[in-house]
């Protein structure tokens, strides 16, 4: 008997997988369209996406980095954290990543979101793109993003210095518009 007690308490303590560290990274990669997509608790590499987005067709590669910046509203940020339900959130950048190479003619897309803490100075969220020319992957760099703090099913935590982790205020990332402001 004690041993199915000890059974139905482990289950019971056991975290799901889609909030387990150790089931990462996620990754969906569809080779066709020259998509790469990863939610990852390691920190981002940005060679990395624009190497996979390289290619001798592409005259244009644009890279953006999201980071921790160490002030919000005037408070200090200890860190950021962040959490995701990976399934949907892969299936989601898949459809932002088609989306946006459709609409800008892009040669390849590679989006990159961290998950868990990401101290001051580090990135969250790394997307690159390539395209024929420098307009289309410009507008469709900052799209990405746009579309990504829309609609990804990532959440994030600010926390802040003097304060505990369970102080921390979660955010929707759609709260702001890209230049700060509330919506």
């Amino acid at each position: 008997m004690s041993s199915s007690l000890d059974e139905n308490t482990e289950k019971a303590n056991t975290t799901p997988s889609h909030l387990d560290p150790s089931t990462y990274p996620r990754t969906a990669h569809l080779p066709a369209e020259n998509i790469y997509l990863e939610l990852t608790y390691t920190p981002l590499n940005p060679t990395t996406l624009l190497t996979q987005t390289s290619s001798p067709a592409a005259g244009a590669n644009v890279l953006f980095l999201g980071t921790t910046r160490n002030t919000f509203d005037d408070r200090a940020v200890a860190q950021l954290s962040y959490t995701a339900y990976a399934p949907l959130a892969l299936k989601t950048l898949t459809q932002i990543a088609r989306a946006a190479r459709e609409k800008h003619a892009l040669v390849g897309v590679s989006i990159a979101h961290r998950l868990g803490v990401v101290p001051v100075g580090e990135a969250s969220i790394a997307i690159a793109v390539s395209a024929a020319h420098r307009g289309p992957a410009w507008r469709a760099g900052e799209e990405v993003l746009e579309v990504c703090k829309e609609k990804l099913e990532v959440w994030k935590r600010e926390e802040f210095v003097g304060e505990s982790a369970e102080e921390g205020a979660w955010r929707a990332n759609r709260d702001r518009d890209r230049e700060g402001n509330f919506l």
